[in-house]
């Protein structure tokens, strides 16, 4: 903090590109856990499994469905829809950046991208498969799939353990780097506008950064409470305290309305805001941030600085293509 907060402070007296360079870009790759070392076999694999619909009971819903790459890594909905047209209560991540995430999902449930892999499959609400086993024996049976089990993995190894791998592998390479603040912080000093900047000294100053750390904004690894302070017109409005987070996954006490924090990168492009996606710009949600978290009344003005600064998040996106599906001629699953 002490860091960020000189840097604010030397913008303030001079515009200089020793100053950019202090800031954190973000990464343009993200690193792999030893037991799963990226490689472009897998890459290839898992950008398939995500893409697959068949992974769900109805042959409808995939991993892209609510996380989709051709958009903000999301649905764009309040809250995601699965099989059977059924909702849950929370809106979905966005996928982009989210291997510089240390534990995955709104309630950190999930340690890692391979764990996070493999829970939506067997949702009874999300893609609805009754267990693994039976997603297994789908792949199985689709021939298709097993020469690209092969490359990957080598032979006979269609399983649980390899396919969410070869799903967390390809989504280790969904980062969006050069953003404008990227930009910035390698020496640009003209990337960010002179409100982006006012916004960024905005966001320091209420102490934003506090919890939104790192380079991908996201304070690694870090559950903070939601919201801070009561406010009853609020929570009237947009029932943030109906879910209580962490405590639904641990039951102890002090872990109610716990999330995980999550990142700004990209946010411009997130819509609707927070767990239950009951927000519907950017700007509100700003507001509502500094009110309930920080004890904070902003202005039109200083809002809209702080969402120029957010819109600087906004990065490059890697290409992404449909893939092909493997198939078995003239068979069908439902």
């Amino acid at each position: 903090m002490s860091k960020i907060r000189s840097i604010v402070s030397a913008i303030a007296l001079a515009s200089s590109v020793s100053v950019a360079s202090a800031w954190e870009a973000l990464p343009t790759t993200a690193p792999a856990p030893a037991n799963n070392p990226t490689t472009a076999e897998k890459v290839e694999l898992g950008r398939i499994l995500y893409h697959d619909p068949r992974l769900s009971s109805t042959g409808t819903v995939s991993c892209a469905s609510c996380h989709n790459t051709m958009l903000g890594g999301e649905d764009n909905r309040p809250n995601s829809m699965g099989v059977n047209g059924q909702t849950g209560g929370r809106s979905a991540p966005t996928v982009w950046n989210s291997a510089f995430n240390e534990v995955q999902f709104w309630d950190g449930r999930a340690a890692s991208l391979e764990d996070q892999a493999a829970g939506p499959v067997t949702n009874p609400i999300e893609m609805g498969m009754k267990n693994w086993d039976d997603v297994v024996a789908r792949l199985k049976s689709i021939d298709g799939y097993q020469p690209y089990f092969e490359k990957a993995f080598g032979k006979n190894s269609i399983s649980k353990d390899n396919a969410t791998k070869a799903i967390a592998a390809y989504e280790r390479t969904l980062i969006t780097p050069n953003s404008a603040y990227d930009k910035f912080a390698k020496g640009d000093k003209k990337a960010l506008s002179e409100q982006q900047i006012r916004g960024f000294n905005k966001v320091v100053e209420l102490g934003c950064t506090g919890c939104h750390s790192g380079p991908a904004f996201n304070g690694p690894g870090t559950f903070q409470k939601f919201p801070v302070t009561s406010n009853p017109y609020l929570e009237k409005k947009y029932q943030f305290s109906k879910d209580k987070g962490l405590f639904e996954v641990t039951g102890k006490s002090g872990d109610e309305h716990l999330f995980k924090v999550p990142t700004l990168r990209n946010i411009a492009l997130t819509a609707p805001y927070f767990h239950n996606g009951s927000v519907k710009t950017l700007e509100s949600a700003v507001k509502i941030m500094a009110k309930l978290q920080l004890g904070a009344t902003l202005n039109d003005a200083e809002a809209a600085d702080i969402v120029a600064f957010l819109n600087g998040l906004t990065g490059e996106f890697p290409k992404q293509e449909m893939p092909v599906l493997p198939g078995t001629p003239g068979t069908s699953f439902y």
